[in-house]
């Protein structure tokens, strides 16, 4: 088994889904091309009771988790399927949340853990910053909602 420490640059992302539709499938989405991916969290929110009798402090018990949102980011290609997917949920077509993502965590060329993220959902697209001046790439970004993260150890 791998220990750490594991460095942030050797990463590979996977969008998945079990019937993408015409123009998006049948591999993942997007498998492996973005430079970088920050959200991954998740916050639980301690439910406080009070016991009457009880005046030194209150009981502290587990409450609601709530997921970040996950930015990736990536340069500019030709391929579109970033934003047709953004596209296809915003204008409510069937397609939906049916994708699944996974964050893959290399130490060496060997998977140590990924990250699982249940019914992805994309929540914002963002195109590049245009500048004629500029001479740095062209990146876009997607934001995606999860509804469920858990951890793999390889």
């Amino acid at each position: 088994m791998t220990t750490g420490p594991f460095v942030p640059f050797r990463f590979q992302i996977s969008l998945t889904g079990a019937n993408l539709p015409e123009g998006l499938g049948p591999g993942p989405l997007c498998s492996g091309s973005f430079s970088e991916a920050t959200g991954i969290e998740a916050t639980m929110s301690p439910r406080t009771i009070r016991e009457g009798g009880r005046n030194f402090g209150q009981i502290q018990r587990p409450g609601p988790t709530a997921f970040g949102s996950l930015t990736l980011k990536r340069g500019v290609t030709s391929a579109q399927d970033l934003f047709t997917w953004f596209d296809l949920v915003a204008n409510r077509e069937r397609f939906g949340r049916l994708l699944n993502g996974q964050i893959d965590i290399y130490s060496g060329t060997d998977v140590a853990f990924s990250w699982m993220l249940v019914n992805v959902l994309p929540v914002k697209f963002k195109g590049p910053d245009l500048s004629a001046t500029a001479g740095q790439v062209a990146i876009e970004e997607l934001q995606l909602a999860y509804e469920q993260l858990s951890l793999q150890v390889a």
